[in-house]
């Protein structure tokens, strides 16, 4: 019964691979699991740093990237500890933001984010790591609603009825904007259109 289930959870978990595979076409199947995994783990490292420092929340040893997400005491609780550069590397590259984009996003200059990357043990302050830990919510978000990153990243470029004839990307430099953003894309997840 055990390796039954073993075979359920790798098919369950490979349909869903592909189904991003087919989301980000530059990404295999194997640097996809790569990347889950990668992430999995750092969210793991992140919490168990952070419960260090809070008691009241409760951790639970194997949680995903995904159920980190969705779990608002999680997030509060990885902001106040400071996201390590480690895991916003990871989002970076499972996000459609550029560089640049994260510089702007993050209000600071591409020559800070590479002075970052080179000291790899550094943690981006709150602030960062609550802007960070939002456009993962938002990528998430986005890529349930649409078929590639290509079209999601181009619905973010576009100015939108919806909200007020802006572009997506330009509310997302603020936490009220990226509330926005999310509730529009679960109206057009939802098939509500305005």
């Amino acid at each position: 019964m055990p390796f039954i289930m073993e075979q359920v959870m790798f098919f369950n978990k490979l349909e869903i691979c592909l189904n991003f595979v087919d989301k980000c076409p530059i990404m295999s199947i194997t640097n996809l699991i790569k990347l889950e995994q990668q992430l999995n783990k750092e969210i793991a490292l992140l919490l168990k740093r952070s419960s260090r420092v809070s008691k009241n929340i409760e951790v639970k040893p194997n949680t995903t990237y995904n159920d980190f997400l969705s779990n608002k005491f999680l997030i509060i609780l990885a902001i106040r500890a400071g996201v390590p550069y480690s895991l916003f590397n990871l989002i970076q590259h499972y996000s459609p933001f550029t560089e640049t984009d994260w510089a702007d996003l993050l209000d600071v200059s591409q020559k800070t984010l590479q002075r970052y990357k080179q000291t790899s043990q550094h943690q981006f302050k709150p602030s960062h790591s609550e802007k960070i830990i939002e456009m993962a919510e938002v990528t998430n978000m986005g890529l349930q609603v649409f078929d590639t990153m290509d079209q999601f990243k181009h619905w973010l470029q576009t100015p939108n009825f919806a909200l007020g004839k802006i572009n997506p990307m330009e509310l997302l430099k603020d936490s009220y904007g990226k509330e926005l953003v999310i509730a529009e894309l679960t109206r057009i997840h939802h098939g509500i259109f305005v």
